[in-house]
């Protein structure tokens, strides 16, 4: 497979590229689709900013930026090498949602620089993706530009993988008769997607998150741990319980592996509780084969690899956040939108359809896009309707 993906992506000169929407066929197409025409949407957009939405790409682009500080599973390799993820992910978003997105790389581990730079091309974009931007810079990096723009800004390595898994959740917990308010649930990693999984599932109800890194358990007043997972450790882990993974595991509902391969043991699932449910989402080597997950006794087993059943992929999440925040030309993407695309995600599993090995749709379904953009666009209007 590595050699077809070279071959391909050296064929092709990348995942993207940039196609005209107007005729240029002689000089009247030249004058209407550039000069002198275009100082009349010019005109109209400087007396009113609003305008630009009607009259150019801002209101269906989107800015996905990377510094390439955290690519895949394969770290900091700088923001060249971080640029066929974005192309990816820009070929995804045209893909499944008809959104284009326009591949950025930011040639700094600065996160000021970081900030100042996305905000500065801001206004040609209806929204920003951040992608492979490491863990803790990535958290401030956002939330500096959730506080400052007034367009959507989403960091899809922390809320696509939450919003997945929340999703795929929801069906197993339906199949196991379990209750997510009384369920144990340990999250192995405390980067970006550890630690915004543990705030999604909090706010959908769990009450005991325990999440682990390779140190172990996070307890509260933990000076060793940075900023951000001091803060989560407030409201995760009520118990303070401390050990290491296998340890913590124990007596455990749920076990979601946003970590490395191969850290999980078929004697670490046999000490959890009764049909547990093992989302070992690390790639591409799971944190547990589904093998030896099953034969250690897990009633539901998803990974983020498409050669087995359940796959937890961000695929299945980003096109249609953006699709429904840009179509009602959002200004921001919150929690209350996140819940309601994985309310809208695991219902398109019919409750006649559930099953061990179908717990959410494929990314190829029809109707993921759609359907978690309408239940983004529903969050919108409910909110706007409360504040008028």
């Amino acid at each position: 497979m590595r050699d077809e993906s070279l071959r391909l992506h050296k064929e092709k000169q990348g995942a993207i590229e940039v196609v005209g929407t107007m005729p240029l066929r002689n000089s009247d197409d030249l004058a209407l689709a550039y000069t002198p025409g275009v100082t009349g949407p010019c005109l109209e957009i400087a007396r009113d900013k609003e305008k630009v939405y009607d009259y150019t790409i801002k209101g269906k682009t989107v800015a996905v930026i990377t510094n390439g500080t955290a690519v895949l599973g394969l770290g900091n390799i700088g923001p060249e090498a971080g640029l066929p993820v974005i192309e990816g992910k820009a070929l995804l978003l045209k893909r499944f949602a008809n959104i284009d997105a326009i591949p950025i790389c930011v040639d700094s581990t600065d996160p000021d620089k970081v900030v100042n730079t996305v905000k500065n091309i801001s206004p040609g974009f209806g929204g920003i993706h951040l992608e492979d931007i490491k863990s803790p810079e990535c958290f401030y990096i956002e939330d500096r530009l959730k506080k400052e723009l007034n367009i959507p800004v989403y960091h899809d390595d922390q809320h696509g993988t939450a919003v997945a898994v929340l999703a795929g959740l929801y069906n197993a917990l339906k199949i196991v008769g379990k209750n997510i308010a009384r369920v144990k649930i340990v999250i192995n990693g405390a980067g970006a997607s550890g630690i915004a999984t543990a705030k999604l599932l909090s706010l959908a109800g769990a009450k005991n998150i325990v999440l682990c890194d390779i140190n172990g358990a996070l307890v509260k007043d933990d000076s060793t741990l940075n900023k951000v997972q001091q803060k989560i450790a407030q409201v995760t882990n009520n118990k303070c319980e401390k050990g290491n993974l296998a340890d913590i595991i124990k007596n455990a509902d749920v076990f979601i592996g946003v970590s490395a391969g191969n850290v999980v043991t078929e004697q670490m699932i046999e000490s959890m509780n009764k049909n547990a449910v093992v989302f070992a989402l690390a790639n591409p080597t799971p944190e547990i084969s589904p093998d030896d997950a099953k034969a250690g006794g897990a009633r539901i087993i998803a990974t983020g690899r498409s050669d087995f059943p359940n796959q937890i992929n961000n695929v299945l999440v980003f096109p249609g956040i953006f699709k429904g925040a840009l179509e009602v030309r959002a200004k921001f993407i919150n929690d209350e939108m996140k819940i309601s695309a994985a309310k809208g995600l695991a219902g398109l599993v019919k409750d006649h359809e559930l099953n061990e090995n179908y717990i959410i749709p494929s990314v190829f379904d029809k109707g993921v896009c759609e359907a978690v953009a309408e239940a983004v666009k529903r969050i919108i209007r409910e909110q706007a309707k409360h504040t008028q």
